[in-house]
């Protein structure tokens, strides 16, 4: 194929350590040379792992891992192979190169059930060595299981070896690597898969794509930036419903399949010799001249400037309008999954800019893969939800099988696919099926943590707004995790499982991370286990919610069953029968109305949606997407993360102050939260308007030309059939009947009239969800 290399220096110098993520209950294979280094990070404690090392021959050699404290592992690495992951399909096709078999290695194990947070070793290889390294899963968090959670592992190289490119996502039809600097142009068919993969990480790579049929017959119709962004709506597409790159006439090109970076640029055109001559770099090697001599055996006419999607390419509007860039959020491994919809020329670089942060300052390769159409790769977008966390792509609740086939109109949420809407009639029916009868949704991206060990109430007791110490077994707490400046980190609910056992239910990720260094600095003997991956759950809410669920779960005698169970209170029970499915059914919701939750293992989803469907369909009972929950919970005053509340906004400014109660305790923003209570400066309100102007979250809350506060949150209600709002204001304007307005365009110039009213606009006495 066509291309042009442009040679570029790079320094080979100690490569930094790498980090990655072993996952609980999965297995990993890495190749170390002598001198090597690993670190094995239990991250969140009370994770044991077993290591299997082989020689360059197969020999087994876990002895040449000199660990001291290591025992031998109790089952051979057979155990670990039962699956068949993209890894162990690697691994069990590379033991029969070697011609061993997988219950002939012995390994051994580190850590125990006892291991504390952050606990590390650390191993060198005195030689060249095949490490797998393998964790198990033993049971179901509902059966009394902890979680099996992820590791960490930080590798140092003792030497730059060539970039290790991560495992193809199935067999390759085609591998294509595009040295630093440099165009490659290839051909598509339709319907395959194009994986685009930044080799060494912080490298961006352009792509442009045309019609092959077109081209045969001298048209050139390419993927045009301008005509996909006004189609999708957005900068550039991400999985999901709105995926397609399409051409000058508005044809679909490509769809996006999978993203594990979510920051790219289509509004720049591909670097050209123009763009470093007008830095004084005259000669710079540029993506556009690379792309005219690749693409030149195609008949392309060639342009000084090619309008491109470059990947990787971190820009960004300011608030003049000003296009910005910086280093890509791009790691080693990342990649975009394409799908051509149909025969393609394509054309990929390797940026060659040298001269700022486009490519972290040293351009690196880029390397392609081709999957052939009969492969099948879910869709996902990468999340981390902290800077050094493990990308995940986005995953499907134990409830979506059940869910697609009601609706296509999935987003992801927090690392998950939920409905926004179903197809049969709209959020506004949805909505009012709730409201008047019920309806179920799916909650399962809510973060759930496992609190246990002998501290683990005075762990919560000192970081949880709520006196935890009051909290009997089968209730539910809500409360706030506060910075110490009084900043809200969460919100959040704790159930009280056992004596010593609890668990806490929020939206952040970063909660576990939080807890865990709170338990360190205070020296407690507790651990905080994720279990989100292991419990999904559904709430079915409305007026008619027991009735459904009455016929639905079976509680153990000693257990409170559906008609007892009172609001924040929870109890275990199965589904169908003492044989069935296990459940906690918690009274707890987010729409304002009687509710409760019921909570799985993910393997149980279907049948616990099964159930419920079933037995609610007599009742009228309909499903419900994120839009009208929206609607739903605006209504009720009930807050949201990044909306309602944030680290600069305590829990009074989110209308939440009455879970700050007066605690004997010390907890992290005591101090704090009592200052802000005693002086407040904002206040959350409830806000209507007149007409039918729409008003969103951030627009400016006016009294003359002074600005008093912000929408946090707003939507045409169905109740009341006006546009209502949630609102933070300064302390001075909150009293109720104070008019106030909305400031649209620039503030000034368009304003919505508005008044402060109770809040919340329903129900305020909170009489529906005590019913």
């Amino acid at each position: 194929m066509p291309s042009v290399t442009v040679a570029l220096e790079r320094s080979r110098t100690t490569p930094p350590p790498r980090t990655l993520w072993l996952a609980g209950g999965s297995v990993m294979t890495l190749r170390l040379a002598a001198g090597d280094r690993l670190r094995i990070v239990d991250v969140e404690g009370m994770q044991p792992v077993q290591l299997y090392a082989l020689d360059r021959a197969g020999r087994v050699c876990s002895h040449l891992l000199h660990l001291a404290n290591a025992a031998a592992a109790h089952v051979t690495l057979s155990a670990h192979l039962d699956g068949d992951t993209p890894e162990q399909v690697a691994l069990r096709a590379r033991l029969d190169e070697l011609g061993v078999q997988p219950a002939d290695i012995q390994g051994v194990q580190l850590g125990a059930a006892d291991n504390a947070s952050g606990q590390t070793v650390e191993l060198v290889a005195d030689q060249s060595l095949l490490l797998c390294l393998a964790t198990t899963c033993e049971g179901q968090v509902l059966d009394g299981h902890l979680p099996a959670t992820e590791l960490r592992l930080e590798l140092q190289r003792v030497a730059v070896a060539d970039e290790e490119l991560p495992p193809p996502l199935a067999d390759p039809k085609a591998e294509i690597h595009i040295a630093a600097g440099t165009a490659t142009a290839y051909e598509v068919a339709a319907g395959d898969y194009i994986q685009v993969i930044d080799v060494a990480g912080r490298q961006c790579s352009d792509l442009l794509v045309f019609d092959a049929a077109a081209l045969a017959v001298g048209e050139e119709h390419g993927l045009d930036p301008t005509a996909t962004r006004t189609l999708t709506n957005s900068i550039y597409p991400l999985p999901g419903l709105h995926d397609k790159f399409v051409d000058d006439r508005m044809r679909p090109l490509l769809s996006v399949v999978r993203d594990t970076v979510g920051r790219h640029d289509t509004f720049a055109l591909a670097c050209t010799a123009r763009y470093y001559e007008d830095l004084g770099y005259p000669g710079h090697p540029n993506c556009s001249d690379n792309f005219n001599v690749a693409l030149a055996a195609y008949g392309i006419t060639p342009r000084r400037g090619w309008p491109a999607i470059n990947f990787f390419y971190n820009t960004a509007l300011d608030g003049q309008g000003r296009l910005s860039l910086d280093e890509p959020w791009s790691r080693p491994g990342d990649y975009v999954l394409l799908r051509a919809l149909t025969d393609l020329v394509c054309a990929s670089s390797s940026c060659a800019d040298d001269i700022d942060a486009a490519n972290g300052w040293q351009p690196t390769d880029i390397h392609v893969r081709i999957y052939d159409a009969e492969m099948s790769f879910s869709p996902g977008i990468a999340t981390r939800m902290t800077p050094d966390a493990q990308a995940k792509l986005t995953r499907e609740t134990g409830f979506h099988a059940r869910i697609a086939a009601l609706t296509r109109n999935f987003v992801e949420y927090r690392g998950y696919w939920l409905p926004d809407c179903f197809s049969a009639e709209g959020p506004v029916a949805e909505y009012q099926a709730c409201r008047e009868r019920a309806a179920v949704m799916d909650l399962s991206p809510l973060r759930k943590f496992e609190v246990v060990g002998p501290d683990a109430q005075a762990l919560l007791q000192a970081t949880f707004t709520r006196d935890v110490s009051k909290l009997a077994v089968g209730r539910v707490s809500y409360g706030a995790l506060c910075y110490e400046h009084g900043g809200m980190l969460d919100d959040g609910t704790v159930f009280r499982l056992t004596e010593t056992n609890y668990r806490l239910v929020c939206g952040d990720e970063y909660c576990g991370t939080w807890l865990r260094e709170q338990a360190v600095r205070l020296g407690l003997k507790a651990w905080v286990k994720s279990s989100t991956d292991q419990l999904h759950n559904i709430a079915v809410q409305g007026p008619r919610a027991r009735d459904i669920l009455i016929k639905v779960i079976w509680t153990p005698p000693a257990r409170p069953n559906l008609a007892e169970l009172g609001w924040f209170r929870f109890t275990v029970g199965r589904i169908g029968g003492p044989s069935g499915p296990a459940v906690l059914v918690s009274r707890t919701g987010y729409t304002g109305e009687l509710g409760y939750e019921v909570w799985c293992h993910p393997a149980d989803g279907a049948a616990v949606w099964d159930a419920v469907w079933t037995a609610g369909e007599p009742q009228g009972l309909a499903p419900l997407g994120l839009a009208a929950l929206d609607m739903l919970r605006i209504e009720a005053g009930l807050a949201f993360s990044g909306y309602e509340f944030c680290d600069q906004t305590d829990p009074f400014e989110a209308g939440i102050g009455f879970c700050v109660p007066d605690k004997d305790a010390d907890y992290v923003g005591k101090s704090a939260l009592a200052e802000r209570k005693a002086h407040p400066r904002r206040k959350l309100v409830g806000l209507v308007f007149e007409g039918n102007e729409a008003v969103g979250h951030g627009d400016g809350i006016y009294a003359g030309r002074a600005q008093v506060g912000e929408v946090t949150s707003a939507t045409h209600s169905p109740r009341f059939g006006r546009w209502i709002a949630l609102a933070r204001v300064d302390a001075t304007q909150a009293e109720i009947g104070n008019a106030l307005e909305v400031g649209k365009l620039d503030g000034h110039q368009k304003r919505i009239p508005a008044q402060v009213v109770r809040f919340p606009h329903f129900d305020p006495d909170k009489t529906r969800v005590r019913a």
